[in-house]
């Protein structure tokens, strides 16, 4: 019998046995009011929680791709967000409710050091020297327009490196988890060296520090590092560096079509996301790299759970069932869950190019279609149909991307900024009754960012929080790239191919004069 069927059985018994019991007892006339309303509340709030439990586990993302059955989503699309951001048929379903996480947090006094810490100046510490031209590039490292690909240039294309030393000190994640910086260097390079195994066009070292600082913004815009404890923040910046270490540039179904060996290896789950831990927690088993080697062993596995459940939420495939389970958890009165917050997180801002500015989302597409195109060149040489998006000869580039943003980017990010709300404005709320300003507050105009000059003092408490600032900054930009790619699309999509192999055509001279 199948466990969750056992499990809900034994839950009904008690409530069934009393409500029999009552029954028997109206029968003879012997009831005490008091027990019989007792009883039947009893009853009815088991019922109505095997009720809640049953119907979110008989859901299923069919209704979340009835609305791409459209004539007005060309079938090439439909078919890449069905195949892409679904689960294969057949493939079993994995529960989606865990027992949510408690932990205790005093948000006035943890808000208040991760302040004051985060404004601390790092580039002079010893271990990693700034040229110039990163900190010139970095002072835009807590803004959304942030321009990633400039980084890369000032920094010698070591922007990964970069961005994660820069976070590790602003959080003062150093000095807190006592990480050695001759380590977090050497990790850091090999986690560039991993990315730039397979010299993707998309899936490289620049699209991971473009995930890490996109992670940053948003735990620094909507307040959320107010409510992560430093374990957590570490985790978070830590999954987003490693998210798509040594990643081939195809996708899950390919290596599943191709049975490689990291399918074979992963039984077809989530293949790249599952080899992304645990190649990057290899690295660590060498001791120059072992950048948690002072972490408590507690400390330890609860990273390494949440860094596992963060990473492998980033395979697509899940997509929807993922929102659905997070829609669904706005609806109860009990808070979000740390790690189901903390993945959507991460997956947005994986996802997030569409809401950037147009010259970096248009450079992200450009990238990302090449991407593509080269593994349908694979399959075409393997005498495989090409993935849907993968054939350079009919792919339509703009209509593919408005059905990204429309099925999948502004529903991701509605959501994300749903959740923020439901966490933050109760944080906020209490915030504002404390009469005394917190430790970071009061230490407040003597903050500096690791690159500030001096001349502003940068307020990012709780009381600064502006979310409706952040949701309409988001749908503003989403919507006009939306409507630059259906200008493009009414126009025949002109150039973009050409555009496409331009792009790549360029950086592979880059990397060539930089080898």
């Amino acid at each position: 019998m199948d466990d969750h069927v056992t499990i809900r059985r034994k839950h009904l018994q008690r409530p069934i046995f009393r409500l029999r019991c009552l029954v028997k007892q109206l029968e003879k006339g012997d009831v005490n009011i008091v027990d019989l309303k007792k009883n039947i509340e009893y009853a009815a709030s088991v019922l109505e929680a095997v009720y809640i439990d049953e119907t979110r586990r008989l859901l299923d993302t069919d209704d979340e791709l009835s609305d791409i059955q459209s004539d007005s989503v060309p079938l090439e699309v439909r078919d890449w967000l069905a195949s892409t951001f679904t689960r294969k048929m057949g493939m079993m379903k994995k529960k989606s409710e865990e027992k949510p996480r408690f932990r205790s947090i005093v948000h006035a006094v943890q808000a208040g050091i991760f302040v004051e810490r985060m404004y601390r100046k790092s580039y002079h510490m010893v271990g990693l020297a700034y040229p110039e031209a990163v900190i010139v590039t970095l002072k835009d490292v807590d803004k959304w327009s942030f321009d990633v690909f400039a980084l890369n240039e000032a920094s010698g294309e070591h922007s990964l490196k970069f961005m994660i030393y820069e976070l590790f000190t602003r959080y003062d994640l150093i000095n807190r988890f006592k990480i050695p910086v001759s380590c977090l260097i050497a990790f850091a390079e090999a986690l560039e060296v991993g990315y730039s195994k397979y010299k993707n066009p998309y899936h490289n070292l620049i699209h991971a520090a473009d995930v890490t600082q996109t992670v940053h913004y948003i735990m620094l815009h909507t307040g959320i590092m107010h409510w992560l404890t430093e374990l957590e923040i570490l985790a978070m910046v830590f999954a987003a560096a490693i998210h798509d270490y040594e990643h081939t540039g195809t996708t899950n179904n390919f290596h599943i079509q191709t049975r490689s060996d990291v399918a074979i290896l992963y039984n077809d789950r989530s293949v790249l996301e599952n080899h992304h831990v645990s190649a990057a927690y290899r690295l660590m088993q060498e001791e120059e790299m072992n950048v948690l080697v002072n972490l408590s062993k507690d400390d330890w596995r609860d990273l390494r759970n949440l860094v596992i459940e963060m990473v492998l939420s980033t395979d697509m495939s899940g997509h929807f069932q993922q929102i659905k389970n997070i829609r669904n958890s706005l609806q109860q009165p009990e808070g979000l869950d740390k790690a189901k917050t903390m993945s959507l997180i991460l997956h947005a801002a994986d996802i997030s190019h569409p809401a950037k500015s147009w010259q970096l989302h248009h450079r992200w597409t450009m990238a990302l279609m090449e991407e593509f195109f080269l593994q349908g060149d694979k399959e075409a040489e393997l005498g495989l149909p090409f993935s849907p998006l993968c054939d350079r000869k009919s792919t339509m580039v703009a209509q593919s991307q408005i059905g990204f943003i429309d099925f999948i980017v502004e529903p991701t990010f509605s959501l994300l900024t749903d959740s923020t709300e439901k966490i933050i404005i109760p944080l906020i709320e209490e915030d504002s009754k404390t009469k005394t300003p917190s430790y970071g507050a009061s230490r407040r105009s003597n903050m500096k960012g690791t690159v500030n000059d001096g001349t502003y003092s940068p307020d990012y408490s709780l009381a600064s929080v502006d979310l409706k600032s952040f949701k309409n900054n988001l749908v503003d930009i989403i919507q006009q790239n939306k409507e630059r790619w259906k200008e493009l699309a009414a126009q025949g999509e002109p150039d973009l191919h050409k555009n496409s192999e331009d792009l790549v055509s360029a950086e592979e001279k880059h990397a060539e004069t930089h080898s």
